[in-house]
């Protein structure tokens, strides 16, 4: 986001506070309720954003809406991502319900961020079908253990079945022998959305697609690091070093 220029540097900013808000709601061991009655009151600060009443906390969210046609269906449907965790914890979900989930937590945000980057519509929205789903999967894959700690586990449940797993407690799932084939399943899927996301950032001028060209290559390098590690336990925790990302970003300007 840094490298962006100021507007659209702040207007990332003032998305990326937003996810964190909602994303932290989710993740809060708190009461159920009392994070559905939170995730409903960002609903409502929302309907007054767009209805030009925007609360004094969301003042910078605002300028960004106004300032790149942000849509409000968007910021919605990060919510209702976000409440699919708060129901109940997500476990094994089938192949249909995992595509929603990867929708509604990191297309839409791509959805909000290629607005921001000045791309045309319809290639911004496949960039924010293909790259969004690569990221969200290269996390799942990525954070198995940090999941199972919350008591959940997003690989689907026609994999496990596949695979032989019958058990969707997390822990039983990830402790299993057979656990490598529906993680191969994961990374395959996420291998063909990164290359969908490339052929489209290739047709575009490298400035606009300089900050999901960088994200893309970042997040391909933690998948690749995932697929070298394994996921048989122990798992040790794979995270790109500061110079590493650093020598994406010069890539990029060069």
């Amino acid at each position: 986001m840094r490298i962006l220029p100021r507007e659209q540097r702040e207007a990332m900013f003032e998305i990326y506070a937003f996810c964190r808000a909602v994303d932290d709601i989710a993740d809060d061991p708190g009461p159920r309720q009392e994070r559905l009655a939170a995730l409903e009151t960002w609903r409502s600060d929302l309907a007054a954003l767009y209805a030009g009443a925007a609360p004094a906390r969301l003042a910078g969210l605002a300028r960004a809406v106004r300032d790149f046609d942000l849509q409000r269906e968007d910021f919605l449907a990060i919510i209702d991502g976000m409440e699919m965790d708060v129901r109940a914890d997500i476990r094994a979900p089938d192949h249909a319900t995992l595509d929603v989930y990867c929708d509604r937590v990191a297309c839409a945000v791509g959805r909000l961020s290629v607005r921001v980057f000045g791309m045309p519509r319809e290639a911004g929205l496949a960039l924010a079908h293909h790259l969004g789903r690569a990221l969200q999967l290269t996390n799942i894959l990525r954070d198995l253990d940090e999941d199972a700690a919350m008591g959940r586990l997003y690989l689907p449940r026609e994999a496990l079945r596949d695979a032989g797993i019958i058990s969707t407690d997390p822990h039983t799932v990830l402790a299993h022998p057979l656990l490598e084939q529906p993680c191969n399943v994961i990374v395959a899927l996420a291998i063909g959305e990164f290359e969908a996301a490339d052929g489209i950032m290739a047709h575009e001028p490298r400035r606009t697609v300089r900050a999901p060209r960088i994200m893309g290559q970042a997040y391909r390098l933690i998948l690749d690091r995932l697929i070298a590690r394994g996921f048989e336990p122990p798992r040790a925790p794979v995270r790109l070093p500061r110079a590493k990302i650093l020598l994406i970003v010069l890539r990029n300007f060069i």
